[in-house]
């Protein structure tokens, strides 16, 4: 029998049953039961959140570490059951499921330790007998929409800033991923969260969503999510001259030059562009390699994919798990379609799979032939699929990989320090990685892109505080 998960609102848990989540790697086992929330609901938890927000963002730095540590300790104690509902949830393999909860309880940890570090400036004015104070202040009520292929690291690198700063919050997340939502959000009530302080409505993004968006009450919004929605919170948000923080889609590139180590450069492809089911914003989807290790680069990819394990996301011998939902899958498919028909080479892989239990398996499929001008080049998949593109030399790869509407993250595979200097100064990218995978950053430094990927101030580590905080210049004589 499932337990019924219903919305946090002013410190009360409200609501009926509305939806069903099912798990991605056996579509018979029923995951639970959620409530979901309407506008109604979404209104009570906005107008829970500015009431809370006066006490909240003045409370002392001690009140704001302790709620973020308790936080952090429980998802640390618990990330083997809270990994494993994360893998059951969305899909993903059980050792990343918790991993990406350990990433959450560092994340706290890390924001725990900020609420101690707050700093300010004093000068002097140029007027003589003035100081002048620079602080910083909680920006309001935040709004939060997240999306389903990081169910709780992404929430965690948005709330825990958005609390450590003294904000109050309205959170919605995706509703393919709700459970994993709800276990922060229950943590954060536990570890002693004054009420309305944190509200969490589940539902439709076009209900719940948009009356975020509409709300006049919201002074700013977090979203991570599609190109297209992005662009609806951020036409939202103008009309309310509210901040706004969008990161979007990627079509990241991986390029290989002849003198890379091919076994580096293959980890890397396989990491970037196939594990997490390629479900992942900073995945290495175009391979740029140049035409001496073209051949090799290939033949060796193929290799490593014939014997990845793809199965059962909670088997611990698999290592890539299903698609996330049917809607996904068929996406996938589509493009795979897509690529045949513009003339790519379908090299391996793209073909559903059958297991024991009924799911959305996909074999992770590799292009060749493909060129920079092809919708596979072009358009964010967002599932286990990646092409080759054959380059000259260095010089073509560089503007191959700069040749995109999006600038997240790019990699390239090198024993040259030359090369490698030069890409990380001239590629056009928020995130570059040299002999790394192109996913995979840590929690305490700067996450986010350029051009189509990125708006706003950067998440994650101290530069959080540009989107959560406000600047107030105070000026006193003092006779």
């Amino acid at each position: 029998m499932t337990v019924l998960r219903k919305n946090l609102i002013d410190g009360e848990w409200l609501g009926e049953a509305g939806s069903r989540n099912i798990n991605p790697s056996n579509t018979d086992d029923v995951v639970g039961e959620y409530a979901s929330a309407g506008p109604e609901e979404a209104k009570q938890a906005i107008a829970a959140a500015k009431a809370a927000f006066p006490a909240w963002s003045r409370s002392g730095p001690l009140a704001r570490h302790a709620v973020l540590k308790k936080t952090s300790d429980e998802i640390m104690a618990r990330k083997d059951e809270i990994g494993r509902s994360l893998a059951r949830e969305e899909g993903k393999t059980l050792a990343e499921g918790v991993g990406e909860t350990i990433r959450a309880a560092q994340i706290f940890d890390f924001f725990a330790g900020e609420t101690l570090r707050l700093t300010g400036e004093l000068v002097p004015s140029v007027r003589p007998g003035v100081g002048v104070e620079m602080t910083r202040d909680g920006v309001g009520i935040v709004g939060i929409i997240t999306p389903w292929n990081f169910p709780i690291a992404i929430p965690a690198w948005k709330i825990a800033p958005a609390l450590a700063y003294g904000n109050t919050i309205v959170f919605k997340p995706a509703e393919l991923v709700p459970e994993s939502a709800w276990t922060i959000v229950d943590i954060l009530h536990r570890a002693g969260l004054p009420k309305g302080v944190l509200n969490l409505v589940m539902g439709k993004g076009s209900v719940v969503g948009q009356a975020m968006l509409d709300s006049p009450d919201v002074n700013a919004i977090s979203f991570t999510g599609s190109v297209g929605t992005g662009k609806r919170v951020a036409e939202a948000s103008v009309e309310h001259m509210r901040k706004f923080q969008l990161e979007m889609g990627g079509k990241n590139p991986l390029v290989v030059l002849d003198d890379a180590d091919l076994a580096v450069a293959v980890d890397c492809t396989v990491n970037g562009a196939y594990f997490s089911t390629g479900q992942r914003c900073t995945a290495s989807s175009r391979l740029i390699v140049t035409e001496g290790i073209h051949d090799r680069f290939v033949e060796a990819v193929k290799e490593r994919l014939d014997k990845l394990v793809i199965g059962d996301a909670l088997d611990a011998k698999t290592q890539i798990g299903p698609v996330v939902d049917q809607t996904q899958l068929k996406q996938d498919e589509d493009y795979i379609a897509i690529g045949r028909q513009e003339g790519a080479e379908l090299a391996f892989g793209g073909e559903r799979l059958e297991r024991e239990t009924p799911g959305f398996y996909l074999r992770p499929a590799l292009f060749t032939g493909a060129t920079n001008a092809m919708r596979i080049s072009r358009e964010e998949i967002f599932g286990p699929v990646a092409n080759v593109i054959r380059v000259k030399d260095y010089d073509e790869a560089l503007t191959v990989a700069n040749d995109t509407p999006f600038g997240l993250t790019s990699g390239i595979c090198t024993t040259s320090l030359k090369h490698a200097t030069h890409f990380k100064r001239n590629s056009e990218a928020g995130m570059v990685m040299v002999n790394l995978p192109t996913a995979g950053v840590d929690f305490h430094v700067p996450f986010g892109g350029r051009k189509g990927s990125s708006y706003g101030p950067r998440e994650q580590g101290r530069y959080a505080m540009e989107f959560y905080t406000t600047v107030k210049t105070a000026y006193t004589f003092a006779g």
